[in-house]
């Protein structure tokens, strides 16, 4: 098979076992002992994110779609699939008194959990690892399966996600109520409809983005404060912590928005972004699996064995982008 031809299958793959590796072992929340299990995550993850993707570049759409997509698996996942966002003692933790600050009765949820399932989800489950894996295409907009491809990966996803319900069900013993899975539904919908819908951003300003290590330096401090809400919240309120959240993230949006929007914005400084956050997840990695109580060597060796692995891919990620970016730019006359 000529290697043009190879190369779609490569990045498929790639993605595939990328989301969950990101998703889950760099995060520290399954260890390294437990690697065998990305075969069952694998077509959650790996073709959720398969398919936020191709449902994007099929339809000319771009980043924008890709997070709002994002945003409702996220959704998808801790809500319908694994019920995460309402069984009070999930994973044998007390989720009721973790989160009970933040509860709004009438959700039958926390505020503060919802916005940590769509941090962790939309930015590193899906976007990050979409990110990474594009920086290794020459031409990042174009979709890598084809009709049958999308097929089989839909199918494969629906499979793997039916079976994690059914896990979880026998596993949690718990379900939730009706008026939870159609609130929960109706957010994705709404979050589907709203990525078609949102028009394509327009590069409008004259502004030259920062540097591609100015963004990735920006996207690890501003992901890092994501993920040290915790922290934050022992020093002052939950709800606090719930606005500056609101703050950050919209905050990081318009950034995003205004960089992007430069004619000079190129798959470099997307590869920056992305690996900014990722290696956010290189440190949160080494507090997750002490706070999960993972025996310490095989935590440290974890955390390690990830953490270098999420180093070198960003460095190679980077490499290439910045070697394409010249070639582009010795092309134009």
């Amino acid at each position: 098979m000529p290697p043009a031809k190879r190369r779609p299958i490569v990045l498929t793959i790639s993605l595939v076992l990328l989301a969950p590796l990101v998703g889950e072992w760099l995060l520290g929340n399954q260890p390294i002992t437990s690697l065998g299990s990305i075969v069952l995550l694998a077509p959650l993850y790996g073709c959720g994110a398969l398919l936020v993707r191709e449902t994007s570049r099929h339809l000319g759409r771009g980043w924008p779609t890709i997070f709002l997509l994002a945003s409702a698996y996220a959704l998808l996942e801790e809500g319908p699939i694994d019920q995460m966002l309402w069984n009070p003692h999930y994973g044998g933790i007390d989720m009721a008194v973790a989160y009970a600050d933040t509860r709004i009765d009438a959700l039958g949820t926390s505020i503060g959990l919802i916005q940590d399932v769509l941090t962790l989800h939309t930015i590193w489950s899906i976007a990050v690892p979409i990110a990474l894996i594009e920086a290794f295409d020459p031409t990042p907009e174009r979709p890598w399966l084809g009709a049958l491809g999308v097929a089989i990966a839909t199918a494969v996803f629906f499979a793997g996600s039916a079976f994690l319900t059914y896990s979880q069900i026998e596993s949690e013993k718990f379900i939730a109520t009706p008026s939870q899975f159609a609130a929960a539904s109706f957010a994705i919908v709404a979050l589907v409809v709203a990525a078609f819908a949102i028009p394509a951003p327009s590069r409008q300003t004259a502004m030259l983005p920062p540097s591609p290590r100015m963004i990735g330096l920006a996207s690890f401090l501003l992901t890092s404060l994501l993920m040290a809400r915790d922290f934050i919240a022992e020093l002052t309120s939950t709800w606090f912590v719930v606005g500056l959240w609101c703050v950050l993230t919209v905050a990081g949006v318009a950034l995003v928005l205004r960089w992007s929007s430069s004619p000079q914005w190129g798959i470099v400084h997307k590869t920056a972004l992305a690996g900014g956050a990722l290696m956010t997840y290189v440190w949160v990695g080494c507090v997750q699996a002490q706070s999960l109580g993972i025996p310490v060597v095989v935590a440290v060796t974890g955390n390690i064995v990830f953490g270098l692995g999420a180093i070198v891919l960003f460095f190679l990620a980077m490499r290439v982008t910045r070697r394409t970016g010249l070639v582009r730019a010795a092309a134009l006359p």
